[in-house]
């Protein structure tokens, strides 16, 4: 029973809680009419009034559960503009909220972007600022997160911006971008919203522009400090890095200051920014952050809000009692009654009466305390039958080790005698195949002698059938020329007569002309002479009048015209005379003429009767020509079908033939289709001389013959798909070739043929046997020793290059490191230097010894051409130095890994293992040419040894150092019940066969790489076994060459089956 004392109390408690849930309601109230004020659709700026209640019940609820709880079920994807003032409540809510106000935003960070991306697609204005506030927004949300130490508000001093930056200079250098692309997305939000009001009618004055402009408040103020802070950061980075390396970053600084200056300047000369805020000035130029002096001139730029009181309320509005959020003085607290504390309201005071919850809780504690002791109870049992069940699984345990032991035991034995076994059988099969082969053997040779028999008669009745065509293309081509010659002399005759009669023809012209010419002039005498007595006549009537005188002059003119008119018929006498002449000059030649006329006609005949005769004889030419022709085309025919039945025939299967051949008798056919092509076109143009296609024909069907045999000795030993199309192939060409040469033997059909289908077959040929080739055949022989001789000097320079990484790497590490991870790291480090001098003394012995080989083997050659002539071993050196070479990279670079602790031990373990594989592939190509007894050959074998040493070393304090570092945790199972061990088995057995299948999956992806390597390797596919990449004990299908082989050097070494034992649990239940 509680005593009356005790009432009020109980009463006090029950108005606390009734005051309490009003006070909430009365907040949840208040807080919602704040947010939906501010908050709304219309194009108007929130007032600060409301977004100030909002932040005050932030504190007062330390955190935004409530904003939030209110905001999301705004319809934001509806309206821009309610989105537009979303984004600016929110941008106030960081700033100015609760410390905890970052991580509840954080909660909802996926719900702005899904708003920023929606907003981003549509064609709005505000829509468009959206998509840019919300990405201002969550870069804010994920910076202050990322780093706590900087509040929402950027109000950070030099010495907390020092310790977030730390000492690390990749840290300065990370937070240096991050603050670049916070200012960014600022600046980028600010030119939008100007950019807006510029190409808009509304300005600062109008409701409008204000509601886009409100928020650059909050952009000015996070803009400020944010310029401070890359400022500072990037002095920072000036001292402790070069100025080239910070190229980008001073010029990502010069935009952002131009730009944020830009901003400040236009915000600056708005009415609306000059009652609300005060912007600072920036310097006219950015700061020069090559000279560190330059630091003290900076003046870190400061944002003042002035306080203003808004003196309108709204009548809705019910006044809120405020947080106190600074110290109140003492007089206050004396003067105000001392509010309870909330936890005192709800449970009631601490030093209180007792009610009915006192005596419940002692019950309840008393009820507590027998749990505990039965739970201890519990316990202890639990732990004796863990430590039995413990007990009787180390002995099972036992049992199931040696019960593996003696099956291992077993399985060993048994391999060793399956092995014995199959040694012996296989040394029976060698035997058998061995006799097997020597029968076979000697019925082939006697099979080849007698082919070779029937093969030279065949061939001698072949020579002997080609000289007697011979001869008769020679008799006709004698006749041919016979009467060509008497067809020039015919020609020749006819073209002196036809010269005589134009030479005639021209010398009567001439003097017909001449006498033309003479009668013209004496016309023109004539005439004069007539003028001349007709002046006479008039000057002799004229002066008949005047003197006696004139008589007497009358009588000599008279006299001197009777002496003209004599010399007038003498002229003309002579002048008929000479037309005398002419006509019978014209007689005699019109008599020549048709004596020539005559003889033309003679000639013509008998010219006509050569022609006929030349006619006759080319006839029979041509005729001669196609027997010729169709003789050459049958004897092709039955060398393409010879060879063609060789595909078929048992004996040919064992013959092969290398690819290198193949392309070359390809080539050697491809060249020989043009030889046929141009006999052909010259045999069409004159078909009097066949001899061209004749010789065309000749080679072309050897050529033909000889790829198809070596395309099929080529597909024994190629693999499946390869052999398949290499062998239709070589039918299709032959079919092909039959068809044109049938062609070729009809008049008919001689014009039309055309090889250009055996032409895309012998390609396709070509095209194979390029395929099948050995990789590494790109290269011009004639460079192989100048590439020799660089990827030697390339592995010694890539191995010094390793060797100096190294030692800065030791240096490095002794600055950075101490202790135990210091000693490790300087073990692995000189493990490593040691095995790279060691292969640089490998690579040293081997250019040695292979510089003997060139002098000893070269002899009167010079070394490229020895180079050229051993072409395989040269490719395996130049593929044994890149090996070499590439290995000695990938060392360094998985040490640093290691030193810097972001890779992998493993890594290290096998770059050393493919070091060791590299090195052993450049000593067994030095070695195939060298003398066994070379001194410079025991060297080198001598330096792989130290080699093969130095990486083990490398292999062992790469192990050791791991065991070092890594923390094993003790696996403590003494807390859990039977139920939770049976489970935590069963899933660590999951996690095993999960393990297992991923391993296996592993081992079949490093089976089928290194089958892809030894295909680019350019080893055979089917010397290599599908194991583990292993030769087989098959011959060597280019042992026939004369080149030396190159040896298997991309041999990889077997993977470590792992043996087949079963789980735990198994044996348990057993």
């Amino acid at each position: 029973m509680n005593s009356i004392r005790q009432v009020p109390t109980r009463v006090k408690s029950r108005r606390t809680e009734a005051n309490l849930g009003a006070e909430r309601e009365h907040f949840d109230k208040q807080q919602l009419s704040s947010i939906s004020k501010a908050i709304t659709s219309t194009e108007t700026p929130v007032k600060e009034k409301h977004a100030r209640r909002i932040i005050l019940g932030t504190h007062r609820e330390k955190g935004a559960f409530t904003f939030w709880s209110y905001a999301l079920g705004f319809p934001l994807a509806s309206s821009s503009i309610l989105s537009w003032k979303f984004c600016h409540v929110l941008h106030k809510v960081l700033r100015d909220g609760h410390k905890n106000v970052l991580q509840d935003c954080m909660r909802h960070h996926s719900s702005l972007v899904e708003i920023g991306q929606l907003w981003s697609n549509l064609h709005d204005r505000y829509g468009q600022l959206v998509a840019l506030y919300t990405k201002l927004l969550c870069t804010k949300m994920e910076f202050h997160v990322k780093h706590l130490e900087i509040p929402p508000s950027l109000e950070a001093s030099d010495e907390l911006l020092e310790r977030t930056a730390g000492t690390d200079i990749n840290n300065v250098f990370q937070l240096t971008v991050e603050v670049f692309d916070y200012m960014d997305s600022e600046l980028r939000l600010a030119e939008t919203v100007i950019r807006q009001l510029n190409t808009s009618i509304a300005v600062s004055s109008l409701t409008s522009g204000q509601c886009r402009l409100a928020p650059l408040i909050q952009v000015i103020q996070d803009c400020s400090p944010l310029y401070h802070f890359t400022v500072k950061l990037l002095f920072k980075l000036h001292a402790c890095l070069p100025a080239d390396t910070l190229q980008g970053h001073r010029e990502r600084f010069h935009d952002q200051f131009h730009s944020l200056k830009t901003f400040f300047n236009k915000a600056r000369d708005m009415m609306y920014f000059k009652r609300l805020i005060q912007i600072p000035r920036l310097p006219d130029s950015p700061p020069n952050f090559l000279h560190a002096a330059s630091l003290a001139k900076h003046v870190k730029p400061v944002v003042v809000i002035p306080d203003e009181d808004e003196p309108e309320q709204d009548d809705d509005d019910d006044p809120e009692p405020l947080i106190e959020v600074s110290d109140t003085s003492a007089s206050s607290l004396r003067t105000q009654p001392q509010q309870p504390d909330i936890f005192d309201q709800t449970f009631g005071p601490p030093n209180g009466g007792f009610d009915e919850r006192d005596l419940q809780i002692e019950s309840l504690k008393q009820d507590l305390e027998l749990l505990r002791a039965e739970l201890e109870r519990v316990k202890a049992e639990a732990q004796r039958y863990i430590t039995q069940l413990k007990s009787q699984i180390n002995s099972l345990e036992a049992e199931l080790e040696e019960q593996r032991a003696q099956k291992q035991r077993a399985l060993v034995e048994n391999e060793q005698l399956r092995m014995e076994l199959e040694a012996t059988r296989r040394r029976n099969a060698e035997h058998e195949g061995l006799q097997t082969t020597f029968f076979e053997a000697e019925k082939k040779a006697q099979a080849t002698e007698q082919r070779y028999n029937k093969l030279k008669e065949k061939h001698t009745e072949l020579v002997a059938s080609h000289a007697e065509l011979l001869r008769k293309s020679a008799d006709t081509v004698k006749m041919l020329s016979a009467t060509q010659q008497t067809q020039e002399e015919v020609e020749r005759t006819k073209l002196q007569l036809s010269f005589e009669v134009d030479r005639i023809k021209q010398e009567a012209d001439i003097k017909l002309e001449e006498q033309k010419f003479e009668m013209e002039k004496l016309k023109r005498e004539l005439e004069e002479k007539m003028a001349e007595v007709v002046r006479m006549k008039a000057t002799l009537k004229s002066s008949e009048m005047t003197s006696e005188q004139m008589k007497s002059s009358m009588t000599a003119l008279q006299a001197e015209k009777e002496r003209v008119m004599r010399s007038v018929s003498e002229k003309e006498a002579e002048l008929s005379s000479l037309r005398q002449a002419a006509q019978v000059q014209q007689s005699s030649l019109q008599q020549e003429r048709d004596r020539n006329s005559r003889e033309l006609g003679e000639l013509q005949g008998k010219l006509r009767e050569k022609a006929s005769q030349e006619e006759q004889l080319k006839q029979k030419l041509l005729e001669e020509q196609f027997v010729l022709l169709q003789g050459t085309v049958a004897e092709a025919e039955k060398i393409i079908q010879d060879a063609v039945a060789k595909l078929d025939d048992p004996l040919h299967i064992r013959c092969t033939s290398s690819p290198d051949y193949l392309v070359s008798r390809a080539e050697a056919a491809l060249s020989s289709i043009e030889n046929v092509k141009k006999g052909h076109a010259d045999y069409l143009s004159n078909m009097g001389d066949a001899g061209a296609l004749l010789r065309a024909l000749t080679q072309f069907s050897h050529l033909a013959a000889d790829t198809i045999i070596n395309g099929s000795a080529t597909a024994h030993m190629a693999p499946t798909d390869h052999a398949d199309r290499l062998t239709d192939n070589c039918r299709s060409c032959a079919t092909q070739s039959i068809k044109y040469l049938s062609d070729l033997k009809s008049k008919i059909t001689l014009q039309r043929a055309d090889p250009a289908s055996i032409r895309i077959i012998i390609q396709k040929i070509l095209n194979l046997g390029q395929e099948l080739r050995p990789k590494g055949m790109d290269v011009r022989q004639e460079e192989l020793g100048d590439l020799v001789d660089r990827e030697m000097a390339a592995t010694s320079a890539a191995i010094e290059e390793a060797v100096r990484r190294i030692d800065e790497m030791m240096n490095q590490t002794r600055k950075d490191t101490t202790g135990v991870k210091l000693e490790v790291n300087e073990r692995i480090l000189f493990s490593c230097t040691d095995l790279m001098k060691a292969i640089r003394m490998l690579v040293v012995a081997s250019t040695d010894l292979q510089k003997e080989i060139v002098e000893g083997g070269r002899g009167a050659a010079t070394i490229k051409e020895f180079y050229a002539r051993n072409s395989r071993w040269t490719e395996g050196l130049i593929s044994a130095a890149k090996a070499v070479g590439w290995g000695a990279t990938e060392m360094v670079e998985s040490a640093d890994k290691v030193v810097l602790h972001t890779g992998k031990y493993e890594e290290l373990i096998v770059c050393s293992h493919e070091i060791a594989a590299s090195t052993a592939q450049l000593v067994a190509a030095s070695k195939v040419k060298a003398d066994r007894n070379s001194k410079k050959l025991s060297a080198l074998q001598q330096a792989s040894r130290h080699v093969n040493e130095m990486a083990a070393n490398v292999v062992a304090s790469t192990k050791t150092g791991q065991e070092h570092l890594e923390e094993k945790d003790t696996m403590d199972f003494s807390g859990m019940s039977l139920i939770k061990l049976r489970k935590e088995e069963m899933e660590s057995q999951v996690k095993v066969l999960e393990l297992e299948s991923q391993l296996e999956n592993e081992r079949l992806r490093l089976g089928e790489l290194r089958k892809k390597h030894y295909d680019l390797a350019g080893v055979p596919l089917n010397e290599v076994s599908e194991g583990n990449g292993e030769t087989s004990l098959q011959a060597n299908p280019f042992s026939l060459s004369p080149k030396p082989t190159k040896p298997a050097l991309m041999k990889k070494p077997a993977l470590a089956q792992k043996p087949n034992i079963p789980p735990k649990t198994t044996a348990r239940r057993l």
